[in-house]
């Protein structure tokens, strides 16, 4: 049975989500960039040209004053979430589909308000009043053809309703491309369905037998016969804890002593949950109107005292308990960023987890020191052993600068890995057996077989074994670039291995193996 659908859509929900995060007007031309390609576009950065798909390069070529951003589905989720609960102040049951989008039953509110298009001017309403303006809605039988009717609406007239019965017509002169299957709308396209009406003509048991059950669900989205339940989210327990000060202190200690019997609160209410945090986000609002927001991760999980320390330490910086703040503090929040089911941190039988002790030191140095003045290393892609590592500050998630999944011709792989690497590549000389200098051709060629090296001003030092060349040519199309080099490794007399790097018949060490 079709279950009668209401389907709330804010166009550009990305844009607004990030553009906010970052300081920028949703009115400006904003893109949002996802893995180097345009994921979403401002109306303003739309009207010029720019569009979902296009390289950074294209969009910014087509509009020189775009403001790039990066997409950050946590952001975007944890901004639509307020909008959700406005939302639920008028009607329960909302289905959240994506950041932007939501769906609920309209039997409930159209028998309160009277009329479908009533109980959606009242949503509709209700989005202007929390600043959520041009938003829409659609309604038709199933959360497919409401969606579409969502996104088929004007700006002028914002609702769209599909009468009962009606969703197969409304749907047919839809591109096949609507249903975002692109193996299945690719290999329709080319037996010459291009609509969602001429698939839906096919007989229903051919489409199983040729495409299997995804097929088969898609064909039925495409006959608008969408029976999919509307399933509303399951309220997450409110956990964020928010504390004013009225006046507003200016003092380390203060703040600390006050934010104690939140941090009780908090812990015994996640308790009570069974769950345990592992990554608080602490939010510092002054009466300079700026917020100081940081996250702090745990190893385990956070006590009362963890919280506390955390507050202490990110207000403090490098003064004392007592010394005075650069502006006072107006409001504290404290926000469970990630919660774990506890049994998922008890020790084993034998013990184990992490020193947090080794977590404390080091968090409280960095509260002195600066956030990026401890850093551990993340190793990620490349080709070089400098470039695979990447420094993250102490406390943050351990996200390397370059993905490690990704082809890296010429690199030396994982397992020859070298331990110690020099911060800057020492000069040196390789010569052959007959004193000169090894070279390397375009193909891969070495001029004579390395023999002897010699790093800097020191000795001469002999080679028993060589591997290599790995050849790379990076930056190829820059001819101003020292783009091609190749690295070899040298096992010496002394049974000490080296990495080199020849670069425009420049030789460096770069590494050891100890």
């Amino acid at each position: 049975m079709l279950t009668r659908t209401m389907v709330v859509w804010v166009p550009d929900w990305p844009v607004t989500a990030a553009a906010v995060a970052a300081g920028h007007s949703p009115d400006e031309p904003i893109a949002v960039l996802e893995k180097g390609k345009v994921f979403a576009v401002s109306a303003a950065a739309r009207a010029v040209g720019v569009r979902r798909g296009l390289r950074a390069r294209d969009a910014q070529s087509r509009c020189p004053e775009l403001v790039v951003l990066k997409y950050d589905p946590v952001v975007d989720a944890r901004a639509f979430d307020p909008v959700i609960g406005c939302l639920e102040a008028l009607t329960p049951g909302i289905q959240v589909i994506r950041p932007g989008m939501c769906a609920l039953k309209a039997r409930g509110p159209t028998r309160f308000y009277g009329t479908e298009s009533a109980a959606a001017e009242k949503l509709l309403d209700r989005l202007e009043t929390f600043d959520v303006p041009g938003s829409r809605v659609g309604i038709a039988d199933g959360p497919f053809a409401a969606e579409q009717a969502a996104r088929s609406s004007s700006a002028r007239t914002r609702i769209l309703v599909v009468p009962p019965g009606e969703s197969p017509e409304f749907l047919a002169p839809f591109s096949i491309d609507t249903l975002e299957r692109p193996a299945l709308t690719d290999l329709l396209r080319r037996l010459g369905l291009r609509t969602l009406g001429a698939f839906a003509q096919l007989p229903r048991t051919e489409v199983l037998t040729r495409f299997g059950p995804d097929g088969a669900f898609a064909h039925r989205l495409a006959r608008g016969y969408d029976d999919r339940p509307v399933v509303a989210r399951e309220i997450p327990p409110e956990l964020t804890r928010t504390l004013d000060f009225e006046p507003a202190v200016d003092r380390v200690d203060q703040v600390a002593f006050a934010v104690r019997a939140v941090a009780d609160e908090l812990i015994a209410r996640l308790t009570e949950l069974g769950v345990v945090c592992t990554t608080l986000r602490v939010e510092v609002g002054t009466e300079s109107g700026r917020i100081h927001e940081r996250e702090w991760l745990h190893p385990r999980w956070f006590t009362p005292a963890d919280v506390v320390d955390r507050v202490r330490w990110q207000l403090q910086g490098s003064g004392t308990a007592t010394s005075e703040l650069t502006s006072a503090v107006v409001r504290l929040r404290l926000v469970p960023d990630q919660v774990d089911p506890v049994g998922a941190h008890v020790d084993g039988l034998w013990g184990g987890g992490p020193d947090e002790r080794i977590h404390r030191a080091l968090s409280r140095v960095q509260s002195m020191l600066g956030h990026g003045a401890v850093a551990s290393v993340v190793v990620g892609g490349g080709r070089g052993p400098a470039e695979r590592q990447t420094l993250v500050p102490w406390g943050d998630r351990p996200v390397p600068a370059r993905p490690a999944d990704q082809p890296w011709p010429g690199s030396i792989g994982a397992a020859l890995t070298p331990s110690t690497i020099f911060p800057s590549p020492l000069p040196a000389q390789v010569f052959a057996e007959d004193g000169t200098q090894v070279s390397v051709s375009a193909r891969g060629v070495l001029s004579g077989a390395p023999a002897a090296f010699r790093v800097g001003s020191g000795s001469r030092v002999d080679i028993t074994a060589w591997a290599g060349p790995w050849l790379a040519d990076e930056r190829w199309w820059d001819a101003s670039a020292e783009s091609r080099q190749a690295r070899f490794q040298f096992v010496t007399t002394d049974t000490r291995a080296w990495l080199f790097t020849l670069r425009q018949a420049t030789w460096h060490a770069e590494a050891t193996y100890d």
